[in-house]
């Protein structure tokens, strides 16, 4: 136990010893340091604590040699590795980064001999690289000036007194002072009161000495005067000029006053005359009383007050009258109301410049304007948001008739040039789109219009808004508003309203506003539907014919709004005249009287449209009805075994398409076929 304690006692004697031994070489460090900065420090090292030579023989090289290391050679496979064990450098105690040469030069060859291998040249550290620079530099200054020689300096230019009197205006200095500044005379002359104030130059006359030195410092003195002077004179200017804009200011809020008293007496006998009309009861009177004498404000006091003063007043002394007017009024009925009255008044309510271009704005605007708080809303706009606009939009919700445009719009048309900005835009963008949209909504446009169910066509109640409404409602591109709301509803019309009815007044009507949009879908959806409808219900009878259906089909087909004549044409040939052929055949196969059938195929030539009968698609047709017929009168009695049956005739022209409209062939619909019964039916009849 003593001799465990024994151990730890030594040891710790031990470390101490080793501390103080430390202290003693960072001592020795920081001495060497404090003589010479620029040589790194390299503490004494005992012979004992030298590494010794590599030992050939030992383990360890022998081990490097089986694995390849050669003696004087790097390490690797290659020889690029350290020559030698990294070297320290031992900083002095307390001293940081920077204080002493970090790398040795063990490390710098080190990093060359690396680079070299790399195919690199290494450059400096940023010590070195900054001293060649200097070293470069001085070389190239000490070239250039050998080259251009000696630099002189220019000789100071001093002014005369004279120049420096005529650049201070007003300034006059005195004869005595200008021969002393200039130094003008025919001999030197000197001023022995201040001779013993300055010293005498070495190597000088003492009279020369002190002559020069007095017209220095008096040069210097006049200098500085001149620009004191100058200065003085610039700040008297400007408080000359502040003493005459503040004159001309007084001048003219006294004239302010003078005219605002004038404007407070006839403001109150105006308010007096008022109280007394609406105290009679009669509004009309007392609306033409107060619109004169406003008149007569406005005109005495024009660019004497401030337009935002007049208008306050004219809104203060009108507040009243038109709270009065908006209580009961009903808009629908009476659009125009007090509309007159502040027609009058647009001028002095900021509704309407002044006549010629005058600017009535005062001189003093700007400062009188800057001392009064801004405000988003004039007085005028504020009485019109707070009286105007809830009897509007309480007729625009409850009363109003969105199909009946005329008396809202009567409304709209007096007040525009009366209303603000935002509140005719609250009407127009929101209020009146509002309810059309909900009127559009209700409108099934795949219902026929009846008396039971009268349905009003949307273009009645939508055309006369169109100029008011924003291009949100306007556009036909645009994929929200009342314009994407209609071409849902015609698309819906197109695809599900009867055929057997005519088109309805507002598909027609809206067709120029969204011609491209129903072009398409007329070509979409109506074309394949007409081209059902004829084979479904029209029915080839030369005793009975029932035209309905296709008078049905060229009403829709009308070539002002809706298809082509060539379009007609081609849907004809592709649906009427396979059944036309056939009933032809069946005619001249069984007894026929050709009298009769001349007439008949005359009859339908008079039927279709001249447009349509003369085209060429339909007169292929008539010619292969024609042919028919003389085969069937070159067989005679044979006709009713040989006569070939019709095939269709379907050209290589009548497959183009045509104005960006879809071929008949394309029509998918398979034509109507007259069946047996039918056939059976009209050989008994026959």
């Amino acid at each position: 136990m003593n001799s465990r304690v024994e151990d730890d006692e030594s040891s710790d004697s031990e470390r101490r010893r080793k501390r103080r031994k430390m202290g003693q070489m960072g001592r020795f460090a920081g001495m060497a340091e404090t003589k010479g900065m620029e040589k790194s420090f390299q503490p004494a090292i005992n012979a004992s604590t030298a590494s010794p030579s590599a030992n050939p023989n030992s383990f360890a090289a022998r081990m490097m040699a089986k694995m390849g290391y050669v003696e004087g050679q790097g390490l690797g496979a290659q020889g690029k590795g350290r020559l030698a064990p990294i070297e320290t450098q031992i900083r002095p105690i307390g001293a940081g980064l920077g204080t002493v040469k970090e790398k040795t030069k063990q490390a710098k060859e080190e990093e060359k001999r690396e680079a070299a291998f790399r195919g690199e040249i290494l450059e400096d550290s940023e010590e070195e690289e900054r001293k060649r620079r200097k070293e470069l530099k001085k070389k190239r200054l000490s070239g250039a000036a050998g080259a251009a020689g000696t630099t002189t300096r220019p000789k100071p230019k001093y002014r005369t007194a004279t120049e420096i009197e005529a650049a201070a205006e007003g300034l006059q200095v005195p004869n005595v002072l200008k021969s002393i500044i200039d130094a003008t005379g025919t001999e030197t002359k000197l001023l022995t009161s201040a001779a013993g104030l300055m010293r005498n130059e070495t190597g000088m006359v003492p009279s020369e000495t002190e002559a020069m030195k007095i017209a220095r410092r008096a040069r210097k003195d006049l200098e500085a005067f001149a620009e004191e002077w100058n200065s003085l004179t610039e700040r008297k200017n400007y408080f000359d000029m502040q003493e005459t804009e503040l004159l001309q200011g007084m001048d003219e809020l006294q004239e302010g006053s003078q005219a605002l008293e004038a404007v407070i007496a006839t403001v109150k006998d105006l308010q007096v005359s008022t109280l007394e009309r609406r105290a009679s009861g009669v509004d009309a009177l007392a609306w033409e009383d107060a619109t004169n004498k406003l008149e007569m404000l406005e005109e005495e006091h024009v660019g004497k007050i401030e337009p935002s003063m007049l208008q306050e007043i004219a809104v203060a002394i009108i507040h009243p009258l038109f709270k009065t007017a908006m209580h009961d009024w009903q808009p629908l009925e009476d659009p125009a109301n007090v509309s007159p009255y502040l027609a009058r008044l647009q001028r002095i309510l900021g509704l309407q410049p002044s006549p010629n271009g005058i600017d009535v704005t005062p001189f003093n605007s700007n400062f009188a304007s800057s001392t009064r708080n801004a405000k988003s809303t004039t007085p005028y706009e504020t009485m019109l948001y707070t009286l105007f606009l809830p009897p509007i939009r309480s007729a625009i919700i409850n009363d109003w008739d969105p199909t009946d445009a005329s008396p809202l719009l009567t409304l709209i048309q007096t007040w525009q040039p009366l209303l603000p900005a935002f509140i005719f835009t609250a009407l127009t963008h929101n209020l009146i789109p509002t309810r059309l949209a909900t009127l559009l909504s209700a409108w099934k446009s795949a219902r026929p219009p009846s008396k039971r169910h009268p349905q009003p066509s949307p273009h009645t109640y939508i055309f006369p808004w169109l100029p008011y409404l924003p291009s949100q409602h306007t556009s036909s591109t645009h994929p929200t508003g009342l314009m994407a709301t209609l071409k849902a509803k015609l698309k819906n019309l197109l695809q599900s309203y009867p055929l057997e009815h005519p088109p309805p007044p507002a598909f027609v009507s809206l067709i120029p506003i969204i011609e491209p949009f129903l072009k398409e879908q007329m070509t979409r959806h109506l074309l394949p539907r007409l081209a059902s409808h004829l084979a479904a219900n029209l029915i080839i009878d030369p005793s009975n014919q029932d035209l309905e259906p296709l008078t049905a089909v060229l009403v829709w087909c009308t070539p002002d709004w809706s298809f082509s004549p060539d379009t007609t044409a081609r849907l004809l040939a592709a649906e009427l005249f396979p059944k036309w052929h056939q009933i032809l055949h069946l005619w001249l196969t069984s007894t026929p009287n050709y009298e009769e059938v001349g007439q008949w195929f005359q009859w339908w030539k008079e039927v279709l449209p001249p447009p349509i009968a003369r085209h060429a698609v339909v007169e292929r047709q008539w010619t292969k009805g024609l042919e028919t017929i003389g085969m069937a009168l070159d067989l005679g009695e044979e006709a009713k075994e040989k006569l070939p049956l019709p095939l269709p005739l379907l050209t290589a022209e009548e497959g183009e398409e045509k104005d960006g409209e879809l071929p008949t062939a394309a029509l998918k619909v398979p034509a109507q076929r007259v069946s047996e019964e039918e056939e059976g039916g009209m050989k008994d009849e026959q």
